[in-house]
């Protein structure tokens, strides 16, 4: 894996923040605070470069969502002293579902809140002028593991290229909750939902797999005399393919025909 200077990169991301919001006029932001390491990441960096009063958190719980994941937000909230807000969502949720799609599967009713906070958080940067900072790491970026305009709709993105494991590193070295670090990853949709489970690889080996295929240019075989499983491989591959179209912009006819 790539051995970073995390101090360096984090005045490298701090400076990223800084510039854009200065290029786009703008001297707030807001954060989805999920309870998650990203998130938590994020919103620790943002209040590094623009001061906690600059920084706005808001918590979208819906019923079944962990105790947990709420509280590790409002603990994250609280060690980087900014404003939050809890804004649940499961009546907005639920009245769509209940009215108009009760056969719904889990994967539909996830999606939509995700796409549900997405709208809050940016209804609220129209309150409060604030630009909707994104928390999507690179890992779940080229695997495609993030709700089209849902958690992947955002103004900037500041962690968009570190993996999961280099977040993780990150949060250590800026000293963020123990409680939020070492726990298990989940974008808590619904019960006993974890990342890993989703993905069918752990992010150690995701990370390592994607590192050699985005970074180094290994061919499968390439990857595969380093000792590393040929199906891991063919996965993360797949996924990368398959998910293609959630890193591009909507397709358009380029010219008129004359």
């Amino acid at each position: 894996m790539r051995q970073l200077d995390y101090n360096k990169e984090i005045d490298r991301i701090c400076s990223f923040i800084d510039k854009y919001l200065h290029k786009t006029r703008f001297s707030k932001v807001i954060v989805g605070l999920s309870g998650g390491i990203d998130s938590a990441l994020t919103a620790a960096l943002c209040v590094k470069t623009l001061g906690s009063q600059n920084v706005i958190g808001i918590m979208m719980p819906y019923k079944n969502s962990h105790p947990d994941s709420l509280n590790h937000a409002k603990e994250v909230a609280n060690q980087l002293n900014i404003h939050y807000e809890i804004i649940p969502i499961s009546d907005m949720v639920d009245t769509y579902f209940n009215t108009y799609q009760v056969e719904a599967d889990q994967l539909r009713r996830g999606n939509r809140m995700a796409r549900e906070r997405m709208c809050i958080l940016f209804d609220l940067s129209a309150k409060h002028r604030a630009l909707v900072a994104g928390t999507s790491n690179k890992s779940e970026i080229f695997v495609g593991y993030c709700t089209q305009y849902g958690d992947s709709a955002c103004a900037f993105e500041p962690i968009a290229h570190l993996y999961k494991t280099e977040v993780k590193e990150m949060s250590k070295a800026l000293k963020l909750p123990e409680s939020v670090i070492n726990k298990n990853p989940t974008a808590d949709l619904w019960d006993g939902q974890t990342d890993e489970k989703e993905l069918g690889i752990s992010y150690k080996d995701l990370d390592e797999i994607l590192h050699y295929i985005l970074d180094k240019k290994l061919t499968l075989e390439e990857i595969q005399s380093k000792g590393i499983d040929k199906h891991k491989i063919e996965l993360v591959i797949s996924k990368i393919k398959n998910s293609e179209f959630k890193r591009k912009m909507p397709e358009v006819i380029e010219k008129v025909w004359e």
